[in-house]
């Protein structure tokens, strides 16, 4: 059964189908629209009582619901200066060094970090030797991405690609994945060093939105897509440890790379398959 859902993934028209759904997330439908979010609370058992607002007509689309804010202070940030804070509601996928620039995905898959970043060997280089962390978002978490630390944005790049699923069995069987789906690549200068934010999409994930950006609509064909941004006066973006930077129209997957030596450790109980809950504690930083 499990060979026959990736052999699926491989013929499906996602590309279609993404687009398709991501329509329907954004239109306006009334008592359709009520009608979808209750079933996906149900079908994912999401806990609304966590939900700024609570009840499904509250919300006018699917994306609306989706990309729902949390109350208050639900999600404290781990106050440390010492301390990384988790930046996502998810789990961990892997985490570890980058190793003569691979990343580990699962057992017998790797993807390198020129890959992940687009391309560009002056951004992987920037990577070599350092840490990395993937976290994966299932439907029922909450979709809004963090600051992980303070960061001052430097570059981002749209990288077109597949839109296979990210989920673990997914990425236990295609190869390169998250170097070969579709994903925005935000690079970030901090005080220890450079940050790569990696929103990687997925199957039926309409869409990627950025705080700065808003939603990064694909641009046709198959080319790469960078901006760059000034890390100093006026028009620099720095964004605080805890502020929200980005958010998934149905969810994926975040991977973050470190340069060299940035980080000392991952804390305790922070490994592959664990819960992680957005402003935790995460890594300790030199």
């Amino acid at each position: 059964m499990d060979s026959l859902k990736i052999a699926l993934q491989y013929i499906m028209p996602k590309h279609f189908l993404s687009r398709l759904v991501g329509k329907f997330a954004a239109a306006e439908l009334g008592s359709i629209t009520t009608a979808g979010i209750k079933w996906f609370i149900k079908q994912y058992k999401i806990d609304m009582s966590e939900a700024a607002q609570s009840e499904p007509q509250a919300y006018k689309t699917f994306n609306d619901f989706f990309t729902r804010a949390l109350k208050p202070g639900l999600r404290p940030i781990a106050e440390d200066a010492k301390i990384m804070a988790h930046p996502v509601d998810g789990a961990v996928s892997q985490l570890g060094p980058i190793e003569d620039g691979n990343i580990f995905q699962a057992k017998g898959h790797s993807y390198t970090s020129l890959a992940l970043l687009g391309g560009d060997e002056q951004d992987a280089k920037r990577f070599e030797d350092g840490d990395f962390a993937t976290i994966y978002l299932a439907p029922k978490d909450y979709h809004r991405i963090h600051m992980p630390i303070t960061g001052t944005l430097s570059k981002m790049t749209y990288v077109p690609g597949d839109l296979f699923s990210v989920n673990p069995l997914t990425a236990q069987n295609v190869p390169g994945l998250f170097a070969r789906n579709e994903r925005v690549v935000a690079i970030f200068e901090t005080e220890i060093g450079p940050m790569a934010m990696v929103l990687v999409g997925a199957t039926i994930v309409a869409s990627i939105e950025t705080i700065w950006a808003g939603t990064v609509t694909p641009p046709g064909g198959k080319q790469v897509f960078s901006w760059d941004y000034p890390t100093s006066g006026a028009d620099a973006l720095t964004l605080e440890k805890g502020a929200e930077m980005g958010r998934f129209k149905l969810g994926s997957t975040v991977v973050m790379l470190w340069g060299k030596d940035a980080i000392d450790e991952f804390v305790d109980g922070v490994e592959p398959g664990e819960t992680t809950r957005m402003g935790q504690p995460f890594a300790e930083l030199n």
